[in-house]
């Protein structure tokens, strides 16, 4: 059981209503902006983060805010809740049902809280320090697969020039998995933590991106690395597999993991 129960209870009910609000515009025509780092926003984005924001300022006053669309509020806890109000806002906007509602607690150096909704799905999952990770309330675990050759890799984008000098790494990876899909963004990291999938890539990450994703994949018995070998929300990539899988995923991908003493938050 997670010492965070209220915390996770809190991170739910933020994720599912967020998620509902998003899905009142999914479908639609919607107005789309390109932000200064010429990714996509929509009246739902925005939507989403303030009534999430509306939650944690209610229940977590001292806490501080980290979202993808609005400025940071500084913490006078010492606690950061990490916000992304629509993970795979290009899925949204072209009506694809695989986006994401996220939402993590960062305390210290660590995540210790997790939740991300699928709103088109009616799939939640959670996770606290500590504890098992959850879908829907039922407990998940990464699956029992021991071989490259029997894998599934998920990716949110392969161009080559995403990953530089990695690109051959993931090349190698790709020729000896079972199988690549591109379900990519938070669900392949649902997909590695519920057992329906083994391996997750991702050539570029914010922290929003993944602080939720972390507690789910620990909870589920899986690991993250960055390609930089770095394992916080600050390694600006991503590399998700099973801790069975996980020695060999990396050193077929040429990433060796850093120790924890030489991390630090960028």
């Amino acid at each position: 059981m997670s010492a965070y129960e209220r915390e996770v209870e809190v991170a739910i009910q933020a994720v599912e209503s967020a998620g509902r609000l998003t899905l009142e515009h999914f479908g639609t025509a919607l107005e789309v902006e390109t932000k200064a780092d010429s990714s996509p926003v929509t009246v739902a984005d925005r939507g989403a983060e303030k009534l999430i924001r509306k939650h944690l300022d209610e229940a977590f006053p001292d806490d501080g805010q980290l979202g993808e669309e609005f400025p940071e509020k500084p913490s006078r806890s010492g606690r950061r809740w990490i916000i992304d109000p629509i993970d795979g806002t290009q899925s949204f906007i072209r009506g694809v049902p695989l986006y994401g509602v996220l939402l993590g607690l960062e305390e210290g150096d660590r995540c210790v809280v997790g939740a991300m909704a699928f709103p088109p799905l009616s799939e939640t999952y959670w996770a606290g320090h500590g504890g098992p990770a959850y879908r829907n309330g039922s407990v998940i675990r990464v699956s029992d697969v021991t071989t490259l050759a029997a894998a599934t890799l998920c990716t949110t984008d392969t161009k080559p020039e995403l990953y530089g000098a990695h690109a051959a790494g993931l090349e190698r990876l790709v020729s000896r998995v079972g199988r690549q899909r591109g379900w990519g963004d938070c669900y392949g990291y649902a997909l590695v933590a519920s057992g329906r999938a083994e391996i997750m890539i991702d050539p570029l990450l914010n922290p929003w991106d993944i602080a939720a994703v972390l507690p789910i994949l620990n909870g589920a018995g899986a690991t993250f690395v960055g390609w930089n070998g770095d394992g916080t929300p600050y390694a600006g990539s991503g590399i998700a597999t099973t801790r069975q899988l996980e020695a060999t995923v990396l050193e077929v991908l040429g990433v060796e993991r850093r120790p924890p003493a030489a991390r630090a938050k960028g």
